[in-house]
């Protein structure tokens, strides 16, 4: 078994929700063999308060969280990543920086709970039925056997995990 850790980055476009759900799930699922990120393609400054409460209410860390540009990792000293995932499809369809050594990406398209108008009860709904997706997505991409997947079968795997509602 390797020792590698792999980084991950979660792209949406205002990095205040899915992305940040996401980043905090795989940091938490991966069991460190997977180091995760998330940015956005125009991030809105603040992490969606319904984000940190659902996060909270399953005891996943919250500290330190915050909405970035995905400019930030794509600067020399930033980290490495070997898997960029896009979770919306707004920045699935943007381009995309230039992200050094080819990591290889999918989209995992899940609709905005952060869109959703209505009661706070149908917003906390939205937020934990997207969330229950991702995590449903990180569960089948962590147990992926990457050490035995050529390139080109990861990535149809990568794809087929987007695809998992």
């Amino acid at each position: 078994m390797s020792d590698k850790v792999f980084n991950v980055l979660f792209l949406c476009t205002g990095n205040s929700a899915r992305s940040i759900l996401a980043e905090v799930q795989l940091n938490v699922l991966g069991r460190g063999r997977f180091k995760a990120f998330s940015a956005g393609s125009h991030p809105g400054g603040t992490v969606n308060p319904y984000a940190i409460e659902f996060l909270a209410s399953v005891g996943m860390p919250t500290e330190g969280l915050r909405s970035k540009s995905w400019d930030t990792f794509a600067t020399p000293d930033a980290p490495r990543m070997d898997y960029v995932l896009t979770v919306c499809d707004q920045a699935a369809g943007e381009q995309c920086p230039f992200w050094p050594g080819q990591p290889m990406s999918a989209h995992w398209g899940i609709a905005d709970p952060a869109a959703v108008d209505g009661s706070d009860e149908a917003k906390r709904r939205a937020f934990k039925d997207a969330a229950t997706t991702l995590r449903k997505r990180i569960e089948l991409f962590v147990a992926l056997p990457t050490a035995t997947l050529d390139r080109m079968s990861l990535k149809t795997r990568l794809d087929a995990i987007g695809k998992t509602s």
